[in-house]
């Protein structure tokens, strides 16, 4: 019997990742994590989109969509569906920061199976807890899903409780800025805001695609800087991902919210789009 393929580096089989790779020295390098449905990746051209400015933001040189569609080809190569994660790293460089422009950078693609939800969450929505771990403002950093994520390993190891979804996570000013793996997104009315992420956090796919939705429900997007106290006051809170799309929070910071209808309205909209793409 055949096994799927778990991992490519460089588009082969049988490489290995050198000891000296600055993407496992530094966390200097970038990745993203998308649902691969019946051998095809899920809003590519979004997901590359993205891919491809982060590592511009990183100086970083980005394999072509043409190479990363042909990896992900090869381990779906059954026509299963699973998660895809692709990483590019600064590649192997000698010690010490300084960046040798002679170096090439390293493509890792990797198959691994989809997260099983309990099937509740979209029925009774998800609870989440608040973090006391406050992530740190870099603007240069802020958005790109870049490889040292410390800050969200720290912050996940806050809580054991299996109930618990996800951490929501503060920055130093105490504004809100998104979940341990996931964009949070609340309603106040016909109002839909996400926060700022111009000092820290991940803007995601899901999160960008939420927001270009939102007016096909009657609904104003925007973005803006979200205390924890107007967090507390919103009519929804929606968590997002490229992997489950959009739930919706009843529990947070001691306060329930009764299960409502925009994030079952958002899943609807999200693979509507999906079967267009």
């Amino acid at each position: 019997m055949t096994h799927p393929l778990p991992a490519l580096v460089n588009g082969r089989p049988d490489a290995l990742i050198s000891p000296a790779d600055r993407g496992l020295a530094y966390g200097d390098g970038v990745f993203r994590t998308l649902p691969v449905i019946d051998g095809k990746p899920q809003v590519w051209a979004l997901h590359y989109q993205k891919l491809s400015t982060d590592c511009s933001r990183l100086s970083l040189s980005c394999p072509s969509a043409s190479d990363l569609l042909q990896d992900i080809q090869h381990l779906y190569a059954d026509q299963a569906s699973g998660v895809a994660k692709i990483i590019i790293s600064r590649g192997a460089g000698g010690r010490g920061y300084a960046i040798n422009p002679e170096v090439a950078s390293t493509r890792i693609v990797m198959r691994t199976a989809m997260p099983q939800y309990p099937e509740h969450y979209a029925e009774t929505g998800v609870q989440l807890t608040l973090c006391s771990l406050r992530l740190a403002h870099q603007p240069k950093l802020a958005g790109i899903k870049h490889l040292n994520r410390l800050e969200n390993v720290l912050a996940r190891m806050e809580w054991q409780d299996p109930e618990i979804f996800d951490g929501i996570l503060l920055d130093q000013q105490g504004f809100a800025v998104e979940g341990t793996m996931s964009n949070i997104l609340l309603r106040f009315g016909s109002r839909l805001l996400t926060p700022d992420l111009r000092n820290c956090g991940v803007a995601g796919v899901t999160r960008d695609r939420i927001l270009q939705l939102a007016s096909s429900l009657g609904l104003q997007a925007g973005i803006a800087d979200i205390s924890l106290e107007q967090m507390m006051r919103a009519d929804e809170i929606i968590v997002c991902n490229s992997l489950f799309g959009a739930w919706q929070a009843t529990q947070f910071n001691g306060k329930t919210w009764q299960p409502q209808k925009l994030a079952e309205q958002l899943k609807y909209l999200l693979q509507e789009q999906h079967e267009i793409d």
